[in-house]
């Protein structure tokens, strides 16, 4: 028997041992765990299938019995949620039950140019969605890809203050053939309901203008040939991520959250709903991680510790990075000049670039599987 033979036995019996409180089963026996995979560095991967009643709590007990096994260098789970059944013959509901989502039906045909689209998301807001969404997208432009950002935030749109820009975009094209042009800052293609409004003007408007916004600036914004967009999301699970993920074919989900369980508690609803619409979880990044005091080189948890971390392990998702909570990250947004760009060697645009690199890691992971 090999080394990777050996690994996967012991990570079966490891398995074997994790019962459902539900069916009283253990989740091997139970038909819950499959598509093992070892690797010769020691990196376990397999898929869970997690159904509606099952506790979260699930998913955290075999990724602790697995990584407890000898010679398991790291873990990685699929976490899969059941589709119902239909019988034959049967016809489709005239209408979604209450609990439900439509399936998203997206139109490849939507983006042709871009070759990955993903969301930063939360199911809560004041965590830093926008700064972190910013700090990758310039992370991402200044490691040499071609990168768009896509303010979906319709009644809070922060992403020109954020990149310092106040421009009218131009619009191109013939009658029936009109084109925006995005506006350009710090290598990124930009575009934002904030570039069309004026200053202070509120965005006034119900759940079917905010699908068709969304899809104006889609499909109708020059984006050109683009590695990466990014979409920056508004808080929550309502209009603007259902009619994304029902509009154009997401490689995922970066969620984002603060250590404290407030936040921690959003983003887990957060990331089911992605689930439920076939959004593969890029990963999580913990925000405002920890203040290192300027004066006397202290640290504070001022929000807390470890929970970015602790819900990836929970949810079985990837922990991208940790931002540590920093004053100059907050004045550079304000005065439109990214951390990545305005302090390239402070540890938060370190930070920053970690988790560009990493959900780069990510989503090519994604496509593999």
């Amino acid at each position: 028997m090999s080394d990777r033979e050996e690994v996967l036995a012991r990570v079966q019996e490891a398995l074997a041992s994790v019962h459902n409180p539900r069916t009283g089963e253990d989740v091997l026996a139970g038909g819950q765990v499959a598509g093992f995979e070892v690797d010769d560095e020691g990196k376990v991967r397999f898929q869970f299938l997690l159904k509606p009643e099952d506790p979260g709590t699930l998913v955290r007990a075999a990724r602790a019995a697995v990584e407890a096994v000898p010679g398991v260098a790291r873990v990685k789970i699929d976490v899969k949620l059941p589709r119902e059944a239909q019988a034959p013959g049967q016809q489709q509901p005239r209408r979604p039950a209450p609990h439900s989502v439509p399936a998203p039906t997206p139109q490849p045909n939507l983006v042709a140019g871009i070759e990955h689209v993903f969301a930063v998301s939360s199911g809560k807001g004041g965590v830093g969605k926008s700064t972190v969404a910013v700090n990758i997208a310039v992370a991402l432009a200044r490691a040499g890809h071609r990168v768009g950002l896509l303010d979906a935030d319709i009644y809070g749109p922060d992403i020109p203050q954020m990149f310092g820009e106040s421009r009218k975009p131009l619009v191109t094209g013939g009658q029936g053939r009109e084109k925006i042009v995005p506006l350009e800052a710090h290598g990124v293609k930009l575009m934002s309901l904030g570039f069309l409004l004026e200053p202070e003007q509120p965005a006034i408007m119900r759940g079917p203008l905010i699908s068709g916004i969304l899809r104006q600036f889609l499909e109708q914004v020059e984006w050109g040939p683009l590695d990466y967009l990014v979409v920056d999301m508004p808080p929550g699970t309502g209009d603007a991520q259902l009619s994304l993920a029902q509009t154009v074919t997401l490689d995922g989900a970066v969620m984002v959250t603060t250590p404290q369980e407030v936040s921690t508690g959003d983003v887990r609803r957060a990331i089911r709903m992605f689930e439920r619409v076939n959004t593969p979880i890029l990963g999580v990044v913990e925000n405002m991680a920890g203040l290192t005091c300027p004066h006397c080189g202290g640290h504070v948890d001022v929000f807390g510790a470890g929970g970015g971390a602790r819900l990836a392990a929970e949810m079985g998702a990837r922990l991208l990075g940790t931002i540590p909570l920093d004053p100059h990250v907050r004045q550079a947004g304000d005065a439109g000049a990214p951390t990545t760009v305005s302090a390239p060697d402070s540890p938060a645009a370190q930070a920053f670039r970690q988790v560009a690199e990493t959900v780069v890691d990510a989503i090519a992971a994604a496509r593999a599987a």
